[in-house]
């Protein structure tokens, strides 16, 4: 029943806007990685311990690992579990990802439907944050249409109505803040918002300043979004950073190999000005980078 609700929100939600979420885009990203990086010469993350982002990878050599406050957003996601090393990314239903280019997969559920696909991990991962702090009102994504959901009015007991392109708010539900609560407002959110929605909401940021917390995000359809997951410095500043994404259809979220220079994976460079990040299912222009 959600697929059949998201397919058609989806289908109307794009009549007033270029998009809403993932979309394939083999020849410019995946593309054009396999064509520099064949599967032979693909080599597996160096580091296979711990079960948490900031133990199981270290840094290459002359990198140091950014430290962050315990309370943050940064923290949470470097301190995020991981399953087993060798664990393969699976669909919604189930089913393996063959080729999947991870170096690990992530202690997060897909869900039983077709939902959670590449930008609504994003707005997940960030959800969990703040809903662990208890900091309801800072949760709310805008939807395609503008419309804001707010985790603070869902709690109230108000849902989502809606009349055609138009998104309102009717009381009528018993005010529960629980998991439960929490798991359907995503649910809503995945709906309805997306990465064209997304995208607006961030404020850019220079690819040289990146965080972890940071999105790389391509908003449209097709279109993409990859989260920094954490990020190591050398003694002259310079940056690299780990990504993870999900992807469509919905699949669990994963760190992504970098394929373009196995030698440092699953860590990536900041790419240079006017030049491209190459993900193994997509590629962004350097100016794509945005943040909470």
């Amino acid at each position: 029943m959600y697929m059949q609700i998201k397919i058609f929100s989806l289908f109307l939600l794009l009549s007033i806007s270029s998009g809403t979420g993932c979309g394939q885009n083999a020849i410019e990203g995946a593309g054009k990685s396999a064509s520099t990086n064949p599967e032979s010469n693909r080599k597996p993350p160096a580091t296979v311990q711990g079960n948490l982002v900031s133990t199981r990878f270290s840094c290459p050599d002359g990198y140091t690992r950014m430290q962050h406050d315990s309370g943050s957003f940064a923290y949470f996601l470097g301190h995020f579990p991981l399953k087993p090393h060798g664990t393969p990314v699976r669909f919604y239903d189930g089913n393996i990802k063959e080729h999947a280019a991870h170096a690990a997969v992530m202690e997060l559920s897909t869900g039983k439907e077709d939902l959670q696909q590449c930008a609504d991990a994003v707005m997940r991962l960030r959800s969990e944050y703040l809903y662990s702090r208890k900091e309801y009102s800072l949760m709310h994504f805008n939807f395609v249409s503008g419309f804001r959901c707010g985790f603070d009015r869902w709690m109230q007991g108000c849902r989502v109505k809606m009349n055609g392109n138009q998104s309102s708010w009717a009381c009528t539900q018993t005010p529960d803040a629980g998991r439960s609560s929490f798991d359907a407002w995503l649910s809503q959110v995945f709906m309805f918002a997306g990465t064209a929605s997304l995208e607006k909401e961030l404020r850019p940021v220079p690819a040289s300043e990146v965080m972890p917390g940071d999105v790389w995000i391509k908003g449209g359809s097709p279109g993409h979004a990859v989260i920094v997951m954490d990020v190591c410095t050398d003694s002259s500043g310079n940056r690299l950073f780990m990504l993870a994404q999900s992807y469509m259809p919905a699949q669990d979220m994963h760190i992504l190999r970098n394929y373009e220079e196995a030698d440092i994976s699953p860590w990536f460079r900041v790419p240079l000005a006017r030049s491209e990040l190459i993900t193994p299912e997509w590629t962004f222009a350097y100016n794509q980078l945005r943040r909470f």
